[in-house]
């Protein structure tokens, strides 16, 4: 099983799905606040896998979701100079598998890296949690991530 560096916004719900999938499929996993990490350009470029960093926001930030930024309208280095000086607005969660590094919770991406298969007793658990969208925000419309 995996040792998974997993970058989070404490208290968020869809990270705390995420997360018991990875640890009921038998990963340990090492979690790190991802708003008070001292994030670079060059630390967090990696995340992006080769894509525009525009292309990696967190589409339910408040500032985003709210039409306060537009993420189309940044070249990459505008993009990226935002995301590190406020966090909020990278899309989440992070991870680091094997020295590989993951942005967002694509379930078919990480079956192919590492399994996703529950450990004995948390079958029930484990399917469950997949039928589930791990990528979305779960606060209701009227709510807001902070």
């Amino acid at each position: 099983m995996a040792i998974i560096t997993f970058y989070e916004k404490p208290g968020c719900a869809g990270n705390r799905r995420q997360k018991e999938l990875l640890i009921r499929s038998g990963h340990s996993l090492v979690v790190l606040d991802l708003l008070s990490h001292p994030w670079t350009r060059e630390e967090l470029r990696p995340f992006l896998g080769g894509k525009p960093a525009n292309e990696c926001f967190n589409m339910a930030a408040p500032d985003v979701r709210d039409g306060f930024i537009d993420p189309a309208s940044y070249s990459d280095e505008e993009a990226m100079e935002l995301m590190v000086a406020n966090p909020l607005l990278i899309r989440r969660p992070l991870m680091v598998i094997d020295g590989r590094c993951f942005q967002g919770f694509d379930t078919a991406l990480l079956q192919s890296v590492i399994s996703l298969d529950p450990v004995p007793g948390a079958e029930t658990v484990v399917e469950k949690l997949k039928t589930l969208d791990l990528n979305s925000c779960a606060h209701p419309s009227t709510e807001t991530c902070k």
